[in-house]
This record gives structure tokens, C-alpha cells and sequence, in this order.
């Protein structure tokens, strides 16, 4: 299946820092492209010209701090433009989109740690995202000691950024944000563990796919 109603599928993953997102969306994109799906490769925040402009000063992490909800409308703004440029051309042309994390970062980061109220980050989502929301979404788990290990060493001597630098209880905190909205979302939501090689954690991040789409899987390695 290669389309659900009128339009292609979204897809976005998530996670804490470390877990190999970037690494996974882009191989995920290569095993669709086998199939001969068009596929639309994207980020949050950015993923057009006006989110990315965005993107530079929410991640900035020599700017002065900025309270909770001024965060947020900060990310629903970026959304609101990748949505509009990028997100919804992309799936009615027939393309898949993969979006490298979305709303559900902005329910833990801003909304589990940052303590916005879940209402207005539904007010938020019903105003931004309203019917555009992904059809799966991957959660790719790992523990947090690892996960920062991870980050560190791929950050090398560049500066970390906002979320990179905060506590380890932070990114503790993190997880099990992610975890607990996938307890909520059980038939949108699937947990894969991050912690195998990046062969194996693609083998099962395209099993789900596969299944939650009716895709072959003749292509498996």
C-alpha cells in the first residue's frame, strides 16, 4: 500500500539524543527507494527555508534562555511553515515523508519537562498540525548513559547545542517521556530498541514498516 486516502504515508522518528535517528530515517528512505517509492526526507525543527531560519535560534546554545512556552511557539512556528512548504506538498505529490522527530518532541521536551500544559499544546497541534499527523511513528529507544555517550562523540569538538547540554536527569527524563507516549499511542507508536548494531535496528524498524504498511519484504538482508 502506497497510500493511505488521498495521500502518501508520514512517517517521523523519535527519541533521545544519541539513538541514531538521523542514521536509521536515511536508511529507512533507501529501503523504500528499493521498492521504487518516491520518498521525502525531512527534519524538525527545519525542513524548509523559514523552519531552518527558525531552527538556528532555538538551538542556539549561546543564546540567553527563554521560558517554556515561548520555546514552543517557537517550534509550532517552524512546524507551521514546514508544514505548509514542505510536509503536505510532499504527500499529496504521492511521497512518503520521513521527518526526523515532530509533534511528539514537543509533547516531552516542552510539554513533559518544560511543564506547558497539555492543553495548550493540543490547542497548539489542532491549530498547526490538525489532520497532517503521522501515520506511524518509531521510537527508538536507548538508555541514557549510552545515548549521551553516543551524542558526545559524534558532537566531537563542535559546541552542544540547547538539549544536548542539559543533565543527565534531563535526558533520563526524556526517555521516559517517550516511552510513556507510547503507552498511550499503542496503534500509532512503535518502541525499537537502539541498542543493536545499525544493521539489525534497521532490519526491525523495516519489519514494522512493512507490516503497518502491507509492504513486501522480499528485499530483506
Amino acid at each position: 500500500m502506497t497510500t493511505l486516502g488521498t495521500r502518501a504515508p508520514f512517517i517521523t522518528f523519535e527519541g533521545g539524543e544519541g539513538a541514531g535517528k538521523t542514521t536509521q530515517i536515511r536508511r529507512l528512505k533507501a529501503r523504500l527507494e528499493g521498492l521504487a517509492l518516491a520518498c521525502h526526507l525531512t527534519r524538525e525543527p527545519g525542513g524548509t527555508p523559514g523552519a531552518e531560519l527558525i531552527r538556528e535560534l532555538i538551538l542556539d546554545g549561546q543564546r540567553p534562555p527563554l521560558d517554556a512556552l515561548t520555546e514552543t511557539l517557537l517550534f509550532y512556528a517552524a512546524r507551521a511553515n514546514h508544514l505548509v512548504d514542505g510536509i503536505r506538498p510532499a504527500l499529496l505529490r504521492g511521497e512518503w515523508v520521513l521527518c526526523d522527530r515532530f509533534s511528539d518532541s514537543t509533547r516531552v521536551y516542552q510539554g513533559v519537562l518544560g511543564a506547558v500544559p497539555r492543553d495548550t499544546l493540543e490547542l497548539l497541534e489542532a491549530l498547526v498540525v490538525a489532520e497532517t499527523k503521522p501515520d506511524l511513528t518509531i521510537i527508538l529507544d536507548i538508555p541514557t548513559d549510552i545515548g549521551i555517550e553516543r551524542a558526545t562523540a559524534r558532537r566531537g569538538a563542535h559546541h552542544a547545542d540547547r538539549f544536548e547540554s542539559e543533565t543527565h536527569e534531563f535526558h533520563e527524563k526524556l526517555r521516559q517521556g517517550f516511552l510513556e507516549l507510547a503507552r498511550e499511542h499503542p496503534q500509532r507508536i512503535s518502541v525499537v530498541s537502539a541498542l543493536g548494531d545499525e544493521a539489525s535496528v534497521e532490519f526491525e524498524i523495516w519489519k514494522r514498516v512493512c507490516e503497518r504498511f502491507s509492504l513486501p519484504r522480499e528485499k530483506d538482508v
